[in-house]
This record gives C-alpha cells, sequence and structure tokens, in this order.
C-alpha cells in the first residue's frame, strides 16, 4: 500500500520507522519526534499541532499505551510508532537535579531513542517537564546528534493547572493544594523585578497560606543552573499530595520584571 500524508500509519517495527525516516530525508522534507508515553492528553495535542506547523515536514509520533487512539488520525498525523524503543543514557549536565536523576535519564533515553530510530531532524517537547527538556537539550548537543529541540509552553486548564496524566490521580479533596502550586509559581513570577529572594518569598507564602509543603521550590537560569541576577529565569515547585508527584515551572524576566521587559 502507498503511503500517504496524514493517515497516522502505524508501525510497531524500528527497521520499518527507520526506513520511513530515511525515506523522508531523501526527498528533503524533515521529520519531526514527538514522542509520548502511554496516555495522551490536551498538552500532548498541543505538541502534535506545533510539530504540524513545522511547514515541509512529516510528522510521527512514539505511543506505547496499549491502543492507538483515534486522535492521531484526527491530528493528521503521518506515522505513529507503536511500542518500546528501549535504550539507557546516562546525563551528566553538571547541574543539581531537582527530580529523581534516574527517572529523568530514563524519559532522555526514550526520547533519544525516538530521535534515532525516525532519523528525526526535529523533536517537539513541552515545557512542563523543563528538566527533562534541558537535560535533552544537553544530551543532543553532547552527543551531537543533528537534530534541532523545539519546546512547546506547558497548557493549562482554565484554574492555571497544568495539564498532566499525574493529574488525573489527585484525589478531589487535593484539587485546591494542586491548584496552589501553580498559584504560587504564578505570584512568584509577578514579583521577578524585586529579585531572586521576593520571588521565592512570595511563592512560598501562597503555599504556606493554603496548608502546602512545597518538595522544591527554586530559581534557576535556563539551562537549570544558578538563576542570574537579572535575566531569564526559571522558578520550578513540586508538591506531593496524597502519593501523587505534581511538578510545574513557570518563565519569568528575573530582576527586570514583566512590565518592564520591552524597556
Amino acid at each position: 500500500m502507498a503511503f500517504e500524508p496524514g493517515q497516522a500509519v502505524v508501525v510497531t517495527d524500528e527497521k520499518l520507522l527507520a526506513t520511513y525516516g530515511r525515506a523522508f530525508r531523501k526527498i528533503g522534507k524533515s521529520v519531526v519526534v514527538v514522542p509520548l508515553g502511554a496516555d495522551i492528553h490536551g498538552g500532548h495535542v498541543e505538541l502534535i499541532r506545533a510539530a504540524k506547523s513545522l511547514l515541509g515536514s512529516y510528522v510521527v509520533v512514539t505511543f506505547s499505551g496499549d491502543e492507538v487512539p483515534e486522535v492521531f488520525a484526527r491530528e493528521q498525523v503521518d506515522v505513529v510508532f507503536h511500542g518500546e524503543l528501549a535504550t539507557t543514557v546516562r546525563v551528566d549536565s553538571g547541574v543539581e537535579p531537582l527530580e529523581d536523576p534516574q527517572l529523568t535519564q530514563k524519559e532522555v533515553a526514550r526520547i533519544l531513542a525516538a530521535i534515532n530510530a525516525a532519523h528525526a531532524t526535529d523533536v517537539v517537547l513541552g515545557e512542563k517537564d523543563f528538566e527533562v527538556l534541558v537535560a535533552t537539550q544537553y544530551a543532543v548537543s553532547g552527543l551531537r546528534i543533528e537534530c534541532k529541540l523545539h519546546s512547546v509552553p506547558t497548557v493549562r486548564t482554565p484554574d492555571g493547572l497544568a495539564l498532566s496524566n499525574r493529574n488525573a490521580l489527585v484525589a478531589v479533596d487535593k484539587r485546591e493544594a494542586a491548584l496552589a502550586l501553580s498559584a504560587a509559581l504564578t505570584a512568584g513570577a509577578h514579583a521577578a523585578e524585586h529579585g531572586k529572594a521576593k520571588v521565592l518569598e512570595t511563592a512560598r507564602g501562597v503555599l504556606e497560606a493554603a496548608g502546602v509543603t512545597p518538595t522544591y521550590l527554586e530559581l534557576r537560569d535556563l539551562a537549570m543552573r544558578e538563576a542570574p541576577a537579572e535575566g531569564d529565569a526559571r522558578l520550578l515547585g513540586a508538591v506531593d499530595l496524597g502519593g501523587v508527584h505534581l511538578m510545574d515551572n513557570v518563565g519569568l524576566p528575573l530582576g527586570v520584571g514583566f512590565k518592564h521587559v520591552e524597556a
């Protein structure tokens, strides 16, 4: 059967996936991979749409769930690799991790496997798991992989909660506490012009008012190193609620403030 773009052709064999990737590149097309796990939510759909917006490219999604969801066909994905792409990798970026480094390395390995298997020229990742995003960039650069990384802002519900498969696991009576994390980060970001100490103090104050103790709350630069006194930074936080680990982050112009960015 002849290949037709946008039909979400399902592939389970890594060799066939590689054949598609090489063929796309031979005709001058970019190959954009969107590495997904075993579940899909609205944030993942936005990653696919971001990939589709890269003109002159074919979009390859990797998915390990039991059944391939119809959303891939609706979003006109070109190829879906259905299965696990196994590999291991150790990422030593020289930065102090916030999340479990073994879990981060496992996620980065999954992404690199998808890039290599699809012969990808581009990969689209969300900013929701910022530490994984940065670790992937370190790995791609360190291994000299010729693949461009594109990041997509976190997709949120109307009340500000970041879309995540873990959100569905949060008990109803913990919902307000979960909302406190995104509210705290937002409040902290809006204190950016007053410097590091004020940003962290503001964010902690919101969490304390909600009776929530963070697993961590830190400011970093965009490479996950020490945050600058002035410039682009990332405020990252996490909370454990009833056995569910929720993490979130926001960008902010530290020492400058949003209202002074243009100036």
